[in-house]
């Protein structure tokens, strides 16, 4: 039997977790569990660093109808805070985090920048896209590079360039933007923060500390460590599981889970079959809580699950949140379709004509189900969150009460006077009605 950890229940000897076990375990691993109140004074910069650290990565987009993603899980675990506090600690001045390309564009501590030398090494290759594309660029890439030296950090909007300018539709990359962009992903040009959310670039070593510059780490070493740190944050996981963490390659993933078996710090479990949450008042169950219960820890389809060592399992979890898009806990949508049984899919991208549920739709975890969706969008000019869809996923029972609670902290965190129903949905007039209107 393998130790696991149990936190404040005590060490537990298992090697066998059920369906509801994992689900809670996930949960715990990623800063889920306590109770969180909008407008809290408690959450200060050791709070937002404590679980930045934790997730290891705030992933990013600029999707802004309703709230940027890297906001998000932050409020999903700690309620309401400053939003000006997070940039300051992640954009500012003499910032310990900085951007990398990590599971996708994503904030990541600085010192976790070395582990993606390899990455960027290899993005540099004449094979590569980004190889191909320097080759054929190398005027442009030189002239970034002198101006970077000579001018300072820079947004791709204020470079002076004849090739500045965008190619194709609106959303189409100059050729500037474009070799900024290469450089960035080649490890050369990093971030010095953003100006309402435009990227600005500097070169690492006008950036970075020279120790983090200097720090080669090869690259067994490193995706071992991107391995490990990725399988802490999720709990319990498969092998596709851990490497989508880092979207690292599977077989290089599978080879170093071995080694971190070896290691002791993992620990291979098997998920055991038909897991259902609870049905107490108030903890949402549904579809998200019974479908694929032998597959709901992330045993994908017969495949084994490995458990950190410092895992915890609580008996239970009580928390309400709405998630955003790019949230760990369903990032990976064949991972939330098995653990929660929670099918997802974004359609920012498809016709609003084809939509099914909505253009930003946040899914609804309560307790350790996940029970709704829900589309939100702050209309900052009037003061209002609307809500343009509310449904419920299938057989979930949800405590309205608290939905409608966990609404009214999110308008205020987004400064909104009044929240207001607008659209669609089986959940829309009953949540409606416990929002009073």
């Amino acid at each position: 039997m393998s130790p696991v950890s149990g936190g404040e229940y005590g060490r537990n000897m298992v090697d066998t977790v059920s369906a509801g076990q994992a689900r809670r375990i996930a949960l715990a691993a990623q800063g889920f569990g306590r109770t969180a109140s909008a407008g809290s004074t408690g959450t200060g910069t050791r709070q937002l660093n404590l679980l930045i650290q934790k997730l290891g990565v705030l992933q990013l987009d600029s999707v802004n109808v309703f709230e940027r993603s890297h906001y998000l899980p932050v409020f999903a675990r700690l309620g309401g805070y400053d939003k000006a506090l997070l940039d300051r600690l992640t954009f500012g001045p003499r910032s310990h985090y900085t951007e990398a390309w990590a599971h996708q564009a994503a904030i990541i501590p600085v010192q976790s920048w070395p582990l993606w030398r390899w990455a960027m090494d290899a993005r540099r290759t004449p094979t590569s896209n980004w190889g191909r594309w320097a080759n054929a660029n190398g005027p442009i890439l030189e002239f970034l590079r002198s101006e970077l030296a000579a001018k300072g950090p820079l947004a791709a909007g204020k470079i002076e360039h004849d090739a500045n300018v965008r190619k194709g539709p609106w959303w189409g990359w100059s050729d500037v933007k474009t070799g900024l962009e290469c450089l960035f992903m080649t490890g050369e040009v990093v971030t010095a923060g953003r100006t309402r959310f435009e990227r600005i670039y500097a070169l690492a070593e006008h950036q970075l500390p020279a120790e983090i510059i200097d720090r080669s780490i090869p690259k067994h070493d490193a995706v071992r460590e991107l391995v490990r740190s990725g399988a802490q944050a999720l709990g319990i996981g498969t092998v596709r599981d851990i490497a989508d963490y880092w979207r690292l390659p599977q077989a290089l993933t599978k080879a170093a889970i071995g080694e971190l078996i070896d290691s002791g710090d993992l620990l291979p479990v098997t998920v055991g079959a038909r897991g259902r949450a609870g049905r107490r008042a108030g903890q949402g169950t549904g579809r998200s809580a019974g479908e694929g219960g032998d597959r709901g820890g992330g045993n994908d389809s017969g495949a084994p699950a490995f458990l950190h060592r410092d895992a915890r399992i609580p008996r239970r979890i009580e928390h309400s949140a709405l998630l955003s898009p790019f949230d760990p806990i369903v990032w990976e949508r064949a991972r939330a379709l098995r653990m929660f049984g929670f099918h997802y899919r974004i359609e920012i991208y498809t016709p609003a004509s084809k939509r099914i549920f909505g253009y930003y739709t946040l899914p609804l975890l309560m307790d350790d189900a996940i029970v709704g969706r829900i589309d939100l969008k702050t209309d900052r000019q009037n003061s209002v969150l609307l809500v343009q869809s509310a449904w419920r996923e299938a057989d979930a029972i949800i405590d309205l009460e608290r939905v409608a609670a966990l609404l009214r902290d999110t308008a205020h965190w987004q400064g909104m006077e009044r929240i207001t129903v607008v659209g669609p949905g089986d959940l829309s007039a009953e949540l409606a009605g416990a929002l009073g209107g």
